[in-house]
C-alpha cells in the first residue's frame, strides 16, 4: 500500500493538492498530514481528489472547530485525530504527531513500524533504534508549502511511502 505523507501546509491549498495529485498518480491510496494545516478551507480541493486524509494538528492550531466540522461532513474521506494518531494499515502500526521530539520518543518505544512528524520544515527519512532491539522508520516530509526552515532553501517537499516494502522517498514539488 502506497501512502502520501505531508506536513506544514500552512493554508497553502494548491501545494497540498499538487502533492496529493502526484501521489495518487504514483498509486497512493491514503494521505497522512502531520500537522499545521491551519484551516479547513486548505482541505476542500484535496478532499475532491477522493483519497482519504488523516491529519493531526500542529503547534499552529488554526480553527480546530471547523476541522472537526469538516470531518463530520466527510466521513471516511477526512479524519482529524487531534494531537496524535495511531493508525494500522497494510499490517503496519503507524504513529503520527507534529513535533519531532514527540516523534523520536514514540519511535524509541518499539511499538510502531513507522512514525511520521513535521514541524521543522526539513524533510528527513531515517531509522531510529528502539528499546526492543530493533528499528523504527522515522520520517518528516518537510513543508509541502515550501515554507523555509532556517538555513534551508524553500523547496516544497512530501514523502511517497510504500508500506509493503517499507520504502520512503522524499519528493519535491516545483517551487511556489
Amino acid at each position: 500500500m502506497k501512502i502520501c505523507i505531508v506536513s506544514d501546509s500552512h493554508d497553502r491549498s494548491d501545494a497540498l493538492v499538487d502533492a496529493i495529485t502526484e501521489a495518487r498518480s504514483a498509486g497512493a491510496e491514503l494521505v497522512i498530514h502531520c500537522g499545521d494545516l491551519i484551516g479547513a478551507n486548505t482541505l476542500r480541493a484535496s478532499l475532491r481528489l477522493g483519497i482519504p486524509i488523516h491529519a493531526v494538528h500542529g503547534n499552529n492550531l488554526g480553527d480546530m472547530a471547523s476541522l472537526y466540522r469538516m470531518m463530520a461532513k466527510n466521513p471516511g474521506r477526512f479524519t482529524y485525530h487531534g494531537e496524535a494518531a495511531v493508525l494500522e494499515m497494510a499490517g503496519r502500526k503507524i504513529f503520527v504527531t507534529h513535533l519531532p521530539h514527540h516523534g523520536q520518543a514514540f519511535a524509541c518505544t518499539g511499538d510502531y513500524d513507522l512514525v511520521c512528524h513535521g514541524h521543522s520544515h526539513t524533510a528527513h527519512v531515517g531509522k531510529q533504534q528502539h528499546v526492543k532491539g530493533g528499528e523504527c522508520w522515522l520520517v518528516n516530509p518537510g513543508s509541502v508549502a515550501g515554507i523555509d526552515a532556517p538555513g534551508v532553501d524553500a523547496i516544497p517537499t512530501w514523502i511517497l511511502g510504500d508500506l509493503s516494502s517499507m520504502t520512503f522517498e522524499i519528493r519535491k514539488l516545483p517551487e511556489v
